[in-house]
């Protein structure tokens, strides 16, 4: 990521090769020019997010269907390699509930959760994902993402934080159903079920939530009142997770509750630093995990390209798409060759890596280093953590993922974005993630071209004392009887041709004194050939109605296209006009020369 530029670069050899190595090498800005007074907040970010990733990494592991040691093998070599490579200085990449929930959702028709071959599977989405993002990097397609609407990814996003909230409901309750991405089979197993509820699971899971909840919204204010430094409010208040995990694990081993009282536990956790691994798939399954990759990439991509876009705006800074989808293509390449699973940027954790002061991929890399000596160190105190923590600090974080205030929104602004929120909504509850993110992106790409194909056409007139034509239905204008100015507010292609060609044929035919068409092309940036093939059969019948057909205000490269395929000579350069009102005075002066010319002719003959 670089800064806003205030001078031009060097053109020496020396400084176009710095350049491109900062493009494609972002850690070579940072990293071989790294400022002292940069290390405090890289220290202290990285600290922060690592206390936040260690719980979080093994929760959302579980909610994956995967060992809480694949959470934290996915959360060491992913976040050097994006640090080193990735065009932002603040991401924190690791598992996320979100990509968890698509795992889980993915896999789970093709093998039972936690079995070897389940684990294999995940490591064969994160090459698949790796290999879709640093693909689509490489090729500089990042605009792809841009048909994920915001409606459907404001709608998929709350739908899914739903789904995983209820999800972990069995966890809370400390009963077992089958997984599901149904959401109206989840509540239905839950209801069956809810006899069975285990009550010392499930008041330690209300206990984890509490004070999850305390430590988010109530304890910054507390701390303050209390004198606490605003430099250490932060880091106390996001080490809340880490210390309701070393709570409830106290409870549990200290009270013997898991015999005692039947309380699920992680249980033990393999110690030492993940061994490099190879998905051995066949290409049936290869191919069964592609709408599963496919989904990841894009989800996962818009998810980190919008929080990191918008932590980068507030320091001036920007971030590349395509170099930051080969930092997380890259990234997920690790976790598929460290046993780990899919990657993105955490919407949480980069927050929090911002406000905690991270200037550069260097706290990225204390994180890393950090979730490195846990994993070697630490694994045998997580032993007696109840798996009901680990819901709860799942619920937390995504609970605040559910907003209906875009459907508020788009309902009073938009309803066909009104429309397309609920149906993907509607979707991804009812019948599941991938196929609702699939539906909700038809249903907007359907909308788009509904919209483009009734384009806003407007019938234009002369604002009184100015060279200026505005809507004849909008404002009080001058129009000419003999000339119909019309302009279109949409690029021309096949899904809006006809529709043009029919309203301009039908306004002539009501209008029997037009003489001249006038198509004003000033919102017009792209005409494709089934375009051109109607204004052709548009000028034709037209010339053979007795009106002559004209253009106004045509784009440079709208014009060029048009010379290069001779349209300008079938029409006619002078009938193309660089401003509306030189077309309308060529007209009237035009109209105003014919009778005399015509008289002048029969005198002649007479």
């Amino acid at each position: 990521m670089t800064g806003i530029p205030g001078v031009q670069a060097s053109s020496s050899p020396s400084g176009i090769t710095s350049g491109i190595l900062q493009r494609y090498l972002p850690f070579t800005d940072w990293l071989l020019h790294y400022q002292r007074e940069n290390l405090p907040g890289d220290v202290i970010a990285g600290v922060i997010v690592a206390i936040m990733l260690v719980p979080q990494s093994m929760a959302y592991a579980l909610l994956a269907g995967l060992p809480p040691q694949v959470g934290l093998y996915a959360s060491i070599l992913p976040l050097v390699v994006y640090a080193l490579l990735g065009s932002s200085r603040v991401l924190a990449v690791g598992p996320v509930a979100m990509v968890s929930l698509l795992v889980a959702a993915g896999l789970e028709p093709l093998a039972e959760p936690g079995s070897p071959e389940y684990g294999q599977l995940a490591l064969g989405v994160a090459l698949g994902v790796g290999v879709i993002q640093a693909g689509m990097g490489i090729l500089r397609v990042g605009f792809l993402v841009n048909f994920l609407s915001h409606a459907v990814i404001s709608a998929f996003t709350s739908a899914a934080a739903l789904i995983i909230a209820f999800s972990q409901v069995k966890h809370l309750l400390g009963v077992r159903i089958p997984n599901t991405e149904s959401f109206l089979v989840l509540l239905r197993e839950l209801w069956q079920n809810l006899a069975d509820l285990n009550g010392i699971t499930l008041g330690l899971g209300l206990l984890a939530i509490g004070l999850l909840l305390y430590a988010s919204h109530r304890l910054p204010a507390q701390l303050r009142r209390w004198g606490i430094p605003n430099s250490w409010v932060l880091p106390l208040s996001k080490s809340a997770p880490l210390g309701v995990v070393l709570l409830t694990t106290l409870l549990v081993w200290g009270l013997g509750l898991s015999q005692r009282a039947g309380v699920a536990v992680v249980g033990a956790i393999p110690a030492g630093l993940p061994p490099l691994t190879l998905p051995g798939l066949s290409l049936g399954q290869w191919g069964s995990l592609l709408p599963t990759a496919l989904a990841i990439s894009l989800v996962g991509f818009t998810e980190s390209y919008a929080v990191g876009q918008s932590l980068a705006s507030k320091r001036r800074q920007k971030v590349d798409p395509n170099q930051d989808l080969i930092g997380l293509g890259a990234a997920n390449l690790a976790a598929a060759f460290t046993g780990g699973y899919p990657v993105t940027g955490g919407i949480s954790r980069s927050v929090v890596n911002f406000q905690a002061g991270a200037n550069t991929g260097l706290a990225s890399l204390i994180t890393a280093g950090i979730l490195a000596l846990t994993v070697v160190l630490l694994m045998p105190l997580f032993f007696f953590l109840p798996q009901a923590t680990l819901a709860a600090i799942i619920v937390v974080a995504v609970l605040g993922l559910v907003d209906f205030r875009p459907l508020l929104h788009s309902w009073h602004y938009d309803r066909g974005d009104a429309g397309v929120w609920m149906v993907t909504f509607v979707s991804v509850l009812g019948i599941g993630i991938e196929a609702g993110i699939g539906i909700g992106v038809l249903v907007s790409i359907l909308l788009f071209l509904w919209r483009s194909s009734r384009p806003h056409i407007a019938i234009v007139g002369q604002i009184p004392g100015t060279e200026h034509y505005r809507n004849v239905l909008r404002h009080e204008v001058i129009t000419d009887p003999q000339i119909l100015a019309v302009r279109v507010d949409e690029s021309l292609f096949f899904a809006n041709a006809a529709y043009l060609e029919e309203y301009l044929l039908q306004q002539v035919a009501e209008r029997p004194e037009v003489k001249h068409l006038l198509l004003i092309c000033s919102a017009v940036n792209f005409i494709d050939g089934s375009a051109l093939e109607s204004l052709l059969r548009l000028m034709e019948k037209l010339q053979q109605a007795g009106v002559q057909f004209h253009l106004a205000e045509v784009k440079g490269p709208v014009m060029d296209r048009l010379k290069a395929i001779h349209f300008v000579e079938k029409i006619g350069p002078e009938h193309i006009f660089l401003s509306t009102h030189q077309a309308m005075q060529a007209m009237k002066l035009q109209e105003w020369e014919a009778p005399a010319n015509f008289m002048s002719n029969f005198t002649g003959h007479e």
